[in-house]
């Protein structure tokens, strides 16, 4: 018997998200959330715009002596590109860009980072991981069928940036992540990129490799980084009135950004992963939490977010396109890949695991005696 999917009233989050809640109006816990934590009123925005103020001087004042004050992450999308552009022109800031090749970049994600960096005039590190290495953990991952496939690259992404910072002697690292566009994404739906037991027991168990090259972050060294040597992160974004819209504006007008046309389509990989893995195999459209968060925060109408999702995630030549790509450089067949594809899914839970992730696990249960409460209450 199929269970009739439930949709938010407000978003369009529905209950392909287990731990999705709906209240009286049918209005969900995301769109609660969201309220509490991104739209707040004009006069904690001005404590977080001084905040803010204080922080960049901090910045400034750390990395007097070095020749950086400041790490960001660049990938080419619009978040880091204009984090690029507001460190350095608007906060004057001295940025050391560091930008992961794990041998997914679109081509025209290349050219706007070396456009946008040129413009900006901001020092690039290119940190290009081994794709044999690479490669197969990738394999092991969709061997083990578990759903965070990016984990291993996000884990890196975050090792790189701190291992930089820590060669460079600075202090800071700003990201350009924001609740008013990333808040609402189920936890379901992704894991702890954090988790350096769950990687290397998948790679350990679904490959025959040894992780040698690549970038690993565990409690251990992070603890080293941030209460040893000092090494903060900021996140810019979250003290400001961020608008997506007016970002993408100003950095096609000021640095010629060429638009990739989805959410973190500048990698090959994620845009496959989004618009065909996750749909196909998991059932999971991460667009309802793109757009839940830009209705959430007034930049889209719930109506044209359900006419949008009626379309498929991206034009069908370029699915069939990116599906040869991707399978030819993993070095699957064809008939390889489309086993692999109707494996069984797994939890992350089937494997080893960190601490936090097993105290996550536990909050978010639905066996939780405080998430039954919550549930009830609500």
């Amino acid at each position: 018997m199929t269970t009739k999917t439930q949709i938010c009233t407000r978003c369009v989050m529905d209950s392909t998200d287990p731990q999705i809640r709906f209240e009286s109006k049918g209005i969900c816990n995301h769109c609660q959330e969201y309220e509490d934590i991104v739209n707040l009123d004009k006069e904690t925005f001005l404590k977080k715009e001084n905040q803010l103020n204080s922080i960049v001087e901090e910045i400034k004042i750390s990395g007097i002596e070095n020749e950086y004050d400041c790490i960001i992450g660049i990938s080419g999308g619009v978040d880091s590109t204009f984090l690029a552009y507001l460190v350095k022109e608007k906060f004057g800031l001295r940025p050391f860009a560091v930008h992961l090749d794990n041998g997914w970049n679109s081509k025209l994600a290349v050219k706007n980072i070396q456009n946008i960096l040129r413009k900006l005039d901001i020092d690039l590190h290119t940190h290009v991981i081994d794709w044999e290495e690479f490669k197969n953990m990738q394999i092991a991952y969709f061997k083990a069928s578990v759903i965070d496939i990016e984990a291993i690259t996000d884990h890196s992404i975050n090792a790189i940036l701190y291992e930089v910072a820590n060669d460079n002697n600075v202090k800071y690292i700003l990201k350009g992540f924001n609740n008013a566009t990333e808040k609402i994404m189920p936890k379901s739906w992704t894991f702890n990129k954090n988790d350096i037991e769950n990687i290397q027991d998948i790679v350990s168990k679904h490959s025959n490799i040894e992780i040698n090259t690549f970038p690993l972050l565990g409690r251990k060294k992070l603890n080293y980084y941030t209460k040893e040597k000092g090494i903060q992160t900021i996140l810019p974004y979250n003290y400001m009135e961020f608008n997506k819209d007016k970002a993408k504006e100003l950095i096609v007008e000021k640095l010629g950004w060429v638009d990739y046309g989805g959410k973190h389509y500048e990698s090959i990989f994620t845009r496959f992963y989004q618009g065909y893995i996750l749909p196909r195999k998991f059932g999971i459209d991460k667009r309802k939490a793109h757009f839940s968060n830009l209705i959430c925060g007034g930049l889209l109408s719930r109506d044209e977010a359900i006419d949008e999702l009626k379309k498929p995630p991206y034009e069908e030549d370029l699915v069939q396109e990116d599906y040869k790509y991707v399978v030819k450089k993993l070095g699957f067949s064809k008939e390889e890949f489309e086993q692999i594809l109707d494996l069984p899914i797994k939890s992350h839970f089937k494997y080893k695991t960190d601490i936090n992730s097993k105290i996550y696990k536990k909050l978010i249960s639905p066996t939780n005696p405080l998430v039954r409460f919550i549930k009830k209450i609500k």
